[in-house]
């Protein structure tokens, strides 16, 4: 099986190179919300961002179920952080600072876990700091303990009161699938209908179930986890749900059974980002996707949470045709003891140029470039497919899995340092168009793809700022080349070329 498994692998390589804000809201009081933050369209904007009126939440999929808008169809750009742990490992006050300074980056959605990852960074008996555990009876789902759950009824509306979204784990599956084996069906059935009676009336909330969800296959540790879900809805009309499910990679409606309960799916790899969220957008029953997780800055080293690693997961995303997406950091994730000091990082302030970009322009509008009609020439096909081909592969668990990453990591055969994979995407009206290139070289762009005279912008994403790529505004006519000024701001060669027509169509 071994060398049947390496041999086809070994083919396909030979193939693809042909304000601290806290107050007591009573649970399920809708609080007054404080601006959230939108960007500006401004060369001298140096990844800062402005402040705009906060979304209507909850919020829902489109019309055309493409991305997430409010309940005033205001398209939402999803700019996560994942501070998983920080109901248990924070004090309000805390929570408050960490928000405010997420909040200067554009940061508008939080992965929060209702009960602690005891397994990583908390408590083991999964107490918050001060010493409240969320059951009455330690391991018995059946008696949430008050005190605990208005600790997180405050933080929720903490995030609520800084313009924040919360996308909410009930019980997630890496560490608690145990306690809910033990539990059974009725009574995880039964805490999501508590959940979803205390939480109904909050707004500012997206259910996430999974987590590191290795056995979503077993028929039955998907039927508890879908116990909870189903019991939250049973009670909670007003919130969508999601799930994330198993790495290397995954989709939420690789499980076809979750699919009636979702309206939104979530993307989780540690490949290429952009074949994972492809994967998703072309489904043919597809729901709005957003990159739930991929590699974390400061962690897996070289091969994952560098920064150029993190820019080239964000704009391969966004360019791919997601909703948006959630960062995360060793620091944060945890927020162990000194997480106040490794907030401002790189790959924060890199995150919020990111969302300057796409938040002041039509981003809801693009339409991944799959057939490179818009870009034909150096974007690199070799590095697609490796991605492409790398993803299939990793969906496999058992023996080939552990073969195939060991084989990944002595070859670099998709990972994501080696990838330079040019995604680009332009909105149907001819007025957008943008290419994001990880590395330096000349790509062609035919240019009557877009809907009058043109404005050709270099976008520098280490830090916000724009080189002109052209004199003048280019005519919409036949194909025109294009290469990068030089290194960036960080000496690295990633770029994203911006195009935009004076009319449309």
């Amino acid at each position: 099986m071994i060398l049947r498994f390496l041999r086809y692998t070994c083919i396909a390589c030979v193939l693809v190179a042909a304000s601290e804000v806290y107050a007591q809201i009573s649970p399920g009081e809708a609080p007054r919300l404080s601006p959230n933050i939108s960007a500006q369209n401004d060369p001298a904007n140096h990844g800062t961002a402005v402040r705009t009126a906060s979304p209507a939440y909850p919020l829902k999929a489109s019309a055309n179920n493409r991305y997430l808008v409010d309940q005033n169809n205001a398209p939402f750009l999803m700019v996560g952080d994942a501070p998983q742990t920080l109901i248990a490992n924070l004090s309000p006050v805390e929570a408050a600072r960490y928000m405010a300074n997420r909040q200067k980056y554009g940061v508008n959605t939080l992965w929060i876990n209702l009960l602690c990852n005891y397994s990583d960074g908390c408590n083991k008996d999964a107490t918050t700091i001060d010493g409240l555990a969320p059951f009455t009876v330690a391991g018995d789902l059946s008696t949430p303990n008050p005190a605990y759950f208005e600790r997180a009824d405050n933080m929720i509306n903490i995030a609520a009161a800084h313009g924040m979204l919360a996308l909410l784990d009930p019980i997630e599956t890496s560490s608690w699938m145990d306690m809910l084996r033990a539990n059974g069906v009725a009574k995880a059935f039964a805490y999501g209908q508590y959940l979803g009676n205390r939480y109904k009336n909050f707004p500012n909330i997206i259910w996430m179930h999974g987590n590191d969800f290795q056995s979503w296959q077993d028929v039955a540790d998907d039927a508890l986890a879908q116990a909870v879900a189903r019991g939250i809805k049973s009670v909670d009309a007003n919130h969508i749900h999601t799930i994330e499910l198993n790495y290397l990679t995954s989709g939420s409606l690789d499980d076809p059974s979750w699919a009636p309960l979702i309206k939104l799916d979530a993307a989780y790899t540690y490949f290429p980002t952009y074949a994972q969220v492809l994967t998703e957008y072309n489904r043919p029953d597809f729901k709005p996707v957003f990159m739930v997780e991929a590699y974390y800055e400061f962690e897996h080293g070289a091969e994952g949470g560098s920064t150029p690693n993190l820019r080239r997961q964000e704009y391969w995303t966004m360019l791919s045709g997601a909703t948006g997406q959630v960062y995360g950091s060793a620091y944060t994730w945890r927020l162990e003891k000194g997480w106040e000091g490794n907030l401002d990082t790189p790959g924060a302030i890199q995150l919020g140029c990111m969302r300057n970009l796409f938040a002041s322009r039509k981003w809801y509008d693009l339409i991944p470039d799959q057939t490179h009609s818009l870009v034909t020439a150096g974007y690199d096909r070799s590095s697609g497919l490796v991605g492409s081909v790398a993803a299939y592969l990793g969906k496999h668990s058992g023996l080939a899995e552990r073969v195939f990453t060991r084989f990944r990591k002595l070859s670099g055969f998709g990972s994501i340092p080696t990838n330079s994979y040019l995604t680009a995407a332009r909105t149907s009206d001819g007025a957008l168009a943008m290419a994001y290139m990880p590395s330096i070289r000349t790509i062609t762009v035919d240019i009557s793809k877009l809907a009058g005279p043109t404005t050709a912008r270099w976008y520098d994403p280490t830090n916000g700022t724009y080189v002109d790529a052209s004199d003048a505004p280019l005519a919409n006519t036949g194909d025109r080349e294009f290469t990068p000024p030089g290194k960036n701001g960080a000496g690295d060669g990633d770029w994203v070329l911006l195009l935009e027509a004076s009319t449309a169509r």
